[in-house]
This record gives structure tokens, C-alpha cells and sequence, in this order.
């Protein structure tokens, strides 16, 4: 089968890719092995021209006196048709094993799931979980995390504040804001403006700044195209845009009628908390940061997320096999504040199996309601 590796730009399937290659080095022989960076300025020449790709394998097999039997082609998307391209050399077997990747969802678009449909296995990468993160500095059981707790709680701060990227979690903080933003603007421009044909550039640009501005809050297309000045359907388009660049996700209304789902308000999280950075004001917002982050963790364990806000609002509906939990996520349960989030756990007009509060360090036990910090819900 073809292996896609799926995920936002830097989250790591380039470093994937090169561990795959070590590992198939130990038993192929190396000159067998083909990585070609389609995301590379050489290969701008060659964007409407897949047929290069076979030009580009000729060629390294000219030089190495060696059959290629394994061809890895990071950013494919970079090149227009080359789906054409890898279902030839998939049918006619030319090589043993092909790996590739891409920072665009529409990867895997109708057409490209048609060409290929039963060809290919496709991964989700994103960037390090929590226990990724824990694993970095040398933490590896629940016993280690509760004996140092201090330096759990930074680790947080910093996941809340900067994100999960490899670079950026090992940067100087004189450089994160520098990298975040170097990102932001190559997904926008890479990944969502020119895959997507954009050319409101000003306004794309200032819908997706107002989303992040307001993330985790209710919204219509109609109410998003009043505040913004674009139209309801340029509003869709641009979000649909930014989803398949894997930036953010829109949540649904929990329902069980998908008619309803649809028609309901949405709300919208981040896939990393590193693009919080770029808007000063909300930085601060440390319950908003917090439920971003555990939206991230959620989403990295593959769950199915929804919200549900009719009288009561519950953060976070997450379906499974084992049914459905609620999670509400709150900063620090008090007096103000212990009675909201109650209500949106224990008045929802549906069954559920766990009702959770994740807290940023606070444990307790309530009516029906586990009250948990984040390190405890996600960590080992």
C-alpha cells in the first residue's frame, strides 16, 4: 500500500520520513532509497509537470547504478497531478514501497480517494502530545510526574502558551514568536491561499486573525460574514480552507440529528496553541488557553469532538465506542463559578458515561463529576 502521512506543516512527517529511511537502511540497501523535498524551490519548475517525477527517479538511478525500490515524496501536494503519477507506479509495481506526505487535506480529495481508492493507508501527524512532551524531559510515569509537579505545571504554562512544535518547544524564547509567526504565514499562504484559489488576500487574512481573536465562542457563517464584511459563502470557503490546512477545527453542535448539526452554531479551535501567540490581548486568557489545549489533546487521541450549548453549555461532547463524555474545562473551579460548569455536566438531555471538569491543577470529586487537573487527564 502507499503510506500518507497527513498533518499541519511542521509537526513532524519530514522527521518521520527520515526515521522510516534509517530504519529501512539497516536491511535495504541505502541507494535504493529516494527522498524527494517537492516543497523545495528546485522543483517549482516541475509544479504542472508530474511527469517529471519519473525524469527525477531515472535520473537517480543513473547516477547510483541502482534500481530505487523505495521513493518517499514529501509535500506532494506541490505538485499538480501528481496523483496520476502515483497511481502509474503503484499499478506497474515500480517500486517496492512509496511514502508520501502532505500539509493540505485535500490530499485526499474525491478525486485522488477515487484514483486511489484500497491503495493507500493514510496517518495523522500532529505536533507533540502531552506525553511526547513529557517523554523530551526525561518524565516517563505517573509516580515521576506527581514527584515533580513544579516542573509539570511549567511545562504546561509553556504548552499553553507556546504550543507543541518540535522547533518552537526547543527555540529561546527570544525566537518562538519569530518562528510561530514564519509558520502562520506559510500556512496561509502555502497551504490555504494557493491551494484554495484565494484572492481576497486582505480579507482571508483579517477573518482568520478575528476567528483566532475569538476562538472557542459561538458562530454563525451569517454572523461571522456581518462581523467581517465578507459573504456568507466566501466566509465557508475561507474556513473550509484553513480546516484542510489543518490550522484549526470546527466543531459541530453535539445532536443526533445531522440536519440539526449542520444548522446549529459552530465553534472553532486550534490544532496547536502556538498561534494564540499572534494575538496579544487574548495571551492572557488563561481558561481560553487552557480549553484550546485540551481540544489538541483530544483531537491527538483521534476522538470525535463536539459542544453542546442549549440553556447549559458543555465544552466538549467526545464520542466513542464506550459512549459519550463530557468535559468541561475551567481554569479554576470557585464559588463564581462551580454551578455553571455543574449545570452544563449534569443537565445535558442525553446519557453519558463520565462527566469530567480538567482543571488546570485542581482535584476533587463532585456530584456525578470528576474534577481533574490537565496532567492527571492526559499525562501517563
Amino acid at each position: 500500500h502507499i503510506q500518507v502521512l497527513q498533518g499541519i506543516r511542521r509537526c513532524g512527517k519530514s522527521s518521520l520520513f527520515k526515521l522510516l529511511i534509517n530504519h529501512l537502511t539497516q536491511n535495504a540497501d541505502p541507494r535504493s532509497i529516494l527522498y524527494l523535498n517537492l516543497d523545495d524551490p528546485f522543483f517549482i519548475q516541475y509544479a504542472n509537470k508530474p511527469e517529471a517525477l519519473y525524469e527525477v527517479v531515472l535520473l537517480a538511478e543513473k547516477l547510483t547504478q541502482t534500481k530505487i525500490q523505495y521513493v518517499f515524496l514529501d509535500e506532494v501536494q506541490s505538485i499538480v497531478g501528481w496523483e496520476k503519477y502515483v497511481k502509474s507506479v503503484y499499478d506497474s509495481q515500480q517500486f517496492l514501497k512509496i511514502f508520501i506526505t502532505g500539509s493540505n487535506s485535500s490530499l485526499l480529495n474525491s478525486e485522488l480517494a477515487t484514483l486511489l481508492t484500497g491503495r493507500y493507508i493514510p496517518l495523522q501527524i500532529y505536533p507533540f502530545s502531552f506525553q511526547e512532551v513529557l517523554h523530551m524531559h526525561d518524565i516517563h510515569s505517573r509516580l515521576e510526574m506527581s514527584q515533580q509537579l513544579p516542573k509539570i505545571l511549567k511545562i504546561i504554562d509553556d504548552l499553553m502558551h507556546y504550543g507543541s512544535f518540535v522547533e518552537i518547544l526547543e527555540a529561546p524564547l527570544t525566537l518562538k514568536r519569530k518562528i510561530i509567526a514564519s509558520y502562520y504565514e506559510t500556512i496561509l499562504f502555502k497551504d490555504c491561499v494557493s491551494n484554495a484559489g484565494i484572492r481576497d488576500i486582505k480579507g482571508f487574512k483579517e477573518l482568520t486573525f478575528y476567528l483566532i481573536t475569538n476562538l472557542a465562542t459561538l458562530y454563525s457563517y451569517s454572523s461571522l460574514a456581518r462581523g467581517t464584511n465578507i459573504s456568507d459563502v466566501s466566509v465557508k470557503e475561507y474556513i473550509f480552507a484553513l480546516e484542510a490546512s489543518y490550522l484549526c477545527t470546527e466543531l459541530k453542535q453535539f445532536s443526533f440529528s445531522l440536519k440539526e448539526q449542520a444548522s446549529s452554531k459552530k465553534k472553532l479551535y486550534l490544532t496547536d496553541n502556538a498561534f494564540v501567540r499572534l494575538t496579544y490581548g487574548f495571551s492572557e486568557n488563561y481558561g481560553r488557553l487552557l480549553e484550546n489545549l485540551v481540544f489538541a489533546e483530544l483531537q491527538k487521541r483521534n476522538a470525535e469532538i463536539f459542544f453542546y450549548n442549549k440553556g447549559y453549555e458543555c465544552d466538549f461532547i467526545v464520542k466513542s465506542q464506550a459512549g459519550l463524555r463530557a468535559i468541561q474545562v475551567c481554569y479554576a473551579v470557585n464559588d463564581q463559578n462551580q454551578a455553571r460548569e455543574m449545570n452544563g455536566l449534569l443537565k445535558l438531555p442525553f446519557e453519558v458515561t463520565d462527566r469530567f471538569i480538567i482543571t488546570y491543577n485542581q482535584s476533587m470529586s463532585l456530584d456525578k463529576v470528576q474534577v481533574v487537573p490537565f496532567w492527571e487527564y492526559f499525562g501517563y
